[in-house]
Formats: C-alpha cells, sequence, structure tokens
C-alpha cells in the first residue's frame, strides 16, 4: 500500500466521499423542502375548512395546532428513538408517515378524519428536522455551517411553492382531492429518499469538547424565549394573513400570490441577514429585524391590497431572517457545549410556540378584532427588542471566551479531526 502525505490523503479521501456528500445533502435538502411546504401550505386551506366546519379563529388555530403540536412534542423523542435506525431508514419513515397522514385526510372521514390525518402528519414531521440536520452535519463534520445554511434555505423553498400550488388549484379542485395529491407526491419523495440516500453515512459525529467553564444556561434560556417569541409573531401574522387579503376583496389565488411573496422573502431573509449579522451583530440585527417586522405588519394592516402584496417580500426578509440569526448562535450559547442537545430544545421551543401562538393570537382575534390580532403579533415582535439587548452580557462573555482560545491550533486539531474521519472512510 502506497503511503501518501497527510494532505494528499485528505483531500484523496475527501474526494471519494464528494459523491456521497452530496447525495446527502440533496436528500436532506429534499426532505426539508417537503416537510415545510407540507407545514405552510395549510394555511391556504384554512379559509376552506372554516367555511366547511364552522370554525372560529381559535379554532382553526387549533387544528392546525394538531399538526405542529405533535410535531414539536415528537421532535426530542423521536429523535431518540430513531437514532437506532440509519439516516435513511428515519428520513423514508418520516416522509412516509407524513404522507400518509395527507392522504388519510384526503378520504371522506369528516372532521375527526381531517383531525387524526393532521395528527400522523405531525408525527412523521416530528422526525425530519432533528435526523436531517444530523444527516448533514455528520456528512459535513466540522464544514458543515455552509451545508446546513443550504439545507435551511430548501425548507423555505418549499414555503414558497406547496402553498402557492394548493391556492391555484383550489378553485379547480376540490381540497380533498388537492391534499390526496400531496399525499402523492410524498410518496414519491419517499422513493427519492430511499435511493439518494447511501445506506452507509460517509462519516461518523465529531465528538465535541467541553467549553469554558463560564458559558452556563441562562443565556441560552433567554435565546430560546426570543426564538419562541420571533417564531409566534411569524406564525401569528401567517395566520390572519389570508383573511387579510381575502377582507381587501382577494381571491384565493391571490392569497396563493401573497404567501409566496411573503415566504419567497423568507428565503431572502435567510441570507440577507446572516449578512447583516456578520456586520451589526447578533444584538444589532435582531433588533433592527424586530423593528422592522412590528412596523411592517402595522403598515399591511392599514394599507390596499396592491401596497400589501408590495411589502409582503420585504416583511418576509425580517420576519424570517432573524431566525437564521438566531439558529447561528445556538453553538455559542450552548449549555455544557452540547450543541445537538441544544439544537434539538431549540427546534421543539420554537415548534411549540409555532402551534401554541396561534391559538393565543386567535383567541385574542376572537374576543376582540381581527385588527387586535394582528397588532398583539407586532407588539411581540417589539417585545423582544429588551429582551435580545438582555442577552448582550452572554454574547460578550462568549465572545471574550474566543479571543483567549485563539490561536494556530484550532485548525490543526480540526485538520486531523477531518482526516480521521476520512480514514475510517477509506478503510470501510
Amino acid at each position: 500500500m502506497q503511503i501518501v502525505g497527510r494532505k494528499g490523503f485528505v483531500r484523496e479521501a475527501a474526494h471519494r466521499g464528494a459523491p456521497a456528500q452530496r447525495r446527502n445533502l440533496i436528500a436532506a435538502c429534499l426532505a426539508h423542502s417537503l416537510h415545510d411546504g407540507y407545514t405552510d401550505q395549510l394555511y391556504a386551506l384554512l379559509p376552506v375548512w372554516q367555511a366547511q366546519f364552522g370554525l372560529s379563529y381559535a379554532g382553526l388555530a387549533t387544528v392546525r395546532a394538531l399538526y405542529y403540536g405533535t410535531m414539536s412534542g415528537l421532535q426530542i423523542p423521536g429523535s431518540r428513538i430513531t437514532t437506532r435506525f440509519s439516516a435513511r431508514a428515519a428520513l423514508v419513515l418520516s416522509t412516509l408517515v407524513a404522507a400518509l397522514g395527507f392522504l388519510m385526510m384526503a378520504l371522506p372521514l369528516g372532521f375527526a378524519g381531517l383531525c387524526a390525518g393532521l395528527v400522523l402528519a405531525g408525527a412523521g414531521s416530528s422526525i425530519q428536522h432533528p435526523r436531517a440536520s444530523l444527516l448533514v452535519t455528520n456528512t459535513y463534520g466540522k464544514t458543515s455551517r455552509g451545508p446546513l445554511g443550504i439545507y435551511n434555505f430548501a425548507g423555505d423553498l418549499g414555503k414558497a411553492t406547496l402553498p402557492a400550488i394548493v391556492a391555484v388549484l383550489l378553485p379547480v379542485l376540490a381540497w380533498r382531492p388537492l391534499i390526496g395529491l400531496m399525499g402523492l407526491l410524498g410518496l414519491a419523495v419517499t422513493f427519492g429518499l430511499s435511493r439518494l440516500i447511501p445506506k452507509q453515512a460517509c462519516s461518523e459525529p465529531l465528538v465535541q469538547k467541553p467549553p469554558p467553564k463560564g458559558r452556563g444556561s441562562s443565556g441560552f434560556g433567554l435565546l430560546m424565549a426570543i426564538g419562541a417569541l420571533d417564531t409566534a409573531v411569524r406564525m401569528g401574522y401567517l395566520l390572519f394573513l389570508p383573511f387579510l387579503i381575502h377582507a381587501r376583496g382577494g381571491a384565493s389565488a391571490t392569497v396563493g400570490l401573497g404567501l409566496a411573496l411573503l415566504f419567497i422573502g423568507g428565503a431572502l431573509g435567510k441570507v440577507t441577514c446572516s449578512w447583516l449579522g456578520q456586520r451589526l451583530g447578533v444584538i444589532g440585527s435582531v433588533i433592527a429585524t424586530e423593528t422592522a417586522t412590528a412596523l411592517l405588519i402595522a403598515a399591511t394592516l392599514f394599507s390596499p391590497l396592491t401596497l400589501t402584496l408590495a411589502l409582503l417580500p420585504v416583511l418576509g426578509i425580517v420576519l424570517n431572517g432573524t431566525s437564521s440569526v438566531l439558529y447561528g448562535t445556538v453553538p455559542e450559547l450552548a449549555p455544557g457545549g452540547d450543541a445537538g442537545r441544544a439544537f434539538a430544545f431549540f427546534y421543539t421551543s420554537v415548534s411549540g410556540s409555532s402551534g401554541l401562538a396561534p391559538i393565543a393570537y386567535g383567541a385574542i382575534a376572537d374576543h376582540s378584532s381581527q385588527t387586535v390580532g394582528i397588532l398583539a403579533a407586532a407588539c411581540t415582535a417589539a417585545l423582544i427588542v429588551p429582551l435580545v439587548l438582555a442577552l448582550r452580557p452572554a454574547l460578550q462573555t462568549v465572545g471574550k471566551e474566543g479571543e483567549e482560545k485563539s490561536g494556530g491550533g484550532g485548525s490543526q486539531h480540526s485538520i486531523l479531526a477531518i482526516s480521521r474521519e476520512r480514514h475510517t472512510e477509506v478503510r470501510a
């Protein structure tokens, strides 16, 4: 066997693992796009369900919470249960169960069948986020930040496309056949995932060293609270947006256009706010985005339909972009340096807020008006500003620790870790 230098070995091993890396990333992005599209297409169906089943705003939010509540509640236990499965088996199972849930909703089983299908679909989607993120992280190791950004962007593409497709087809098809088509799409993606993901992952997870003792859990708890409130604003506004557009004379196709504009802006916000965070820092960027969110939500409430549609992409940038800044801060404030566990809890808090917040905003609107409900979401965005200011000491502590630890050894340790992973892969 020929012996080569360490750098040559790393380059050769990385070249051999590149096809498997790309296939894993494509599969994770495909799963993320489908599941996030599944989630947000429900908004386009809310007016139809309200008319057919006679639901109030709070009732609509409760129906939607059957999906979101199941997804958020099963995220941590579902991830633990599926750790005995390969990433391929876990993602295929996740997508299959979600697709079966939508097929159940398409059956003529009344309101009970709708609710049961939402619970089943939510159970399937609960596995996707933690396992797909873990697949990308394990595939790319310490260079996974960029691929994870692509993975998150793929979810926004699903949010932009599937709700628009559903809204455009609603005037042509009844909602049950349309939901059935979405279930068949899930079955097709399930087959695609089984073909894309290799049976063996191309690398093993990296073992993280404990952080300095100065890092506690108070900063992370505050970060989770900010993330939950930021998500509450987004979900609360999305609850009312279809009705806001209908009240201005917009048809179902206009609702789909509005949702697409908002989600496209949200996808752009992932990149824009990441760039903004590098220049203004976490505190400055979150203050800027949340202030803009509060002002733009109020503006769409009092503007005509054409101006509202024009503002929605800009609102989407700040409404969705803050999450990318917060998500990138999770490893810095992870208690005990356990980033994997911190991500699981952060995902769960955000998902829980997604399910519960619309119920609260819906109850506010039921007891007052739709206008008051939308303004409550804008006020929540403004509330985040003093909270993120309270996060400054924790971030400053982490920054000082990073400066003290900076040197030349970090990159060398990273190269050695990657070399060991690739060596294991090549030998296998």
